[in-house]
């Protein structure tokens, strides 16, 4: 007992080393930019201030975004998913698959649950005693149920789900807008630094070094901005991506995608003045999401339009709302209205 929980520990100390990495990047930037470009390097007062400004201003919204990122703790699914003491006796005492299936099937039936497993049972985890919420997924790691689990990030030391992947998102926009104003700013003293019109011999090694690393994140993080925004225009998680999710009718990769401005609601919410801040404003509480099938249900003429889409022939104006967007915005008040009931 004592060696496993020795290993335990070695290893969430481990876990916090990538972290580790990534904050001792950040302060030696900070130095490398403040104190040897802008203290020593520049000689133009006013081109310091303004360098100083805008690298702070852009500092203050990486540091944040990256903060809530790694502290914001995963949700996990409430209590009315949770078997009750008489049903976990029953499903336990149970050696048939088939009764077990039915079982989880009668008590799903109070739940908002229309996702499937690949064979068309309910959704249940073993380890956590719980029937599975839409989207919702197991963290090895964590060794927990996350709401909309996206992925488990060893950047972070964080499962990136429901609760921080809109801060997720913002740590990776104000990364690529960080190390792009430095590698901007910093590139005309890297010319003259390589040509050897400036000679200070320290602050050479930090600027040229500072243009390297700055364009090499931006490179990295360029390729994953891009596919979360793909993923986000599409209302996918990184594991739906990977495996579509089954519903009643089959597995539907497109399940979930309500339309592009509806899809980024839901993630930044509708107040549009918080899009760009690390303040949690997600639409609902993460265990039950609008659904395009619901919306067609209501709606035949919404599968015929996905099939024109599909084939090319929606040629709408970008910004004009869809057939499909209105209806599902009128869906998504009656969905919710039925599952706080």
């Amino acid at each position: 007992m004592a060696l496993s929980r020795g290993l335990r520990c070695c290893q969430r100390a481990f876990a916090w080393l990538p972290v580790l990495i990534i904050a001792l990047v950040v302060l030696w930037s900070y130095y490398a930019y403040v104190c040897e470009l802008c203290l020593v390097t520049l000689s133009n007062p006013v081109e310091k201030v303004a360098y100083l400004i805008i690298f702070h201003i852009l500092f203050v919204l990486f540091v944040w975004t990256y903060w809530k990122s790694i502290f914001t703790l995963p949700v996990q699914p409430g209590k009315k998913y949770h078997m009750s003491y008489a049903d976990k006796e029953r499903y336990e005492n149970e050696e048939r698959p088939e009764v077990q299936r039915q079982i989880l099937a009668e008590i799903a039936r109070k739940l908002p649950v229309y996702t499937r497993t690949g064979n068309g049972g309910i959704r249940f985890c073993d380890r956590c005693q719980l029937i599975k919420p839409d989207r919702c997924h197991h963290c090895s790691v964590c060794a927990i149920c996350v709401l909309k689990m996206d992925h488990h990030c060893p950047w972070v030391n964080n499962c990136i789900g429901f609760s921080n992947y809109k801060f997720f998102l913002l740590f990776l926009a104000y990364s690529l807008l960080y190390c792009l104003y430095i590698a901007a700013t910093v590139f005309k003293y890297f010319i003259k630094y390589w040509t050897g019109e400036l000679t200070n011999g320290r602050s050479k090694f930090h600027v040229l070094f500072l243009l390297f690393v700055a364009v090499m994140f931006f490179v990295s993080l360029m390729f994953l901005f891009g596919y979360h925004c793909w993923l986000v225009s599409r209302n996918r998680s990184t594991l739906e991506a990977f495996s579509a999710p089954v519903f009643q009718n089959g597995p539907d990769k497109n399940g979930f995608n309500l339309g592009f401005v509806k899809n980024l609601q839901q993630v930044f919410g509708e107040e549009k003045k918080l899009w760009l801040l690390p303040i949690a404003s997600s639409q609902g509480d993460g265990h039950f999401f609008p659904m395009r099938a619901l919306c067609e249900a209501q709606n035949p003429l919404l599968a015929n339009e996905e099939q024109w889409e599909d084939d090319g022939i929606d040629e709408e104006p970008h910004g004009k709302v869809t057939l499909k967007e209105i209806s599902c915005v009128l869906t998504y008040s009656d969905q919710w209205m039925n599952y706080k009931s």
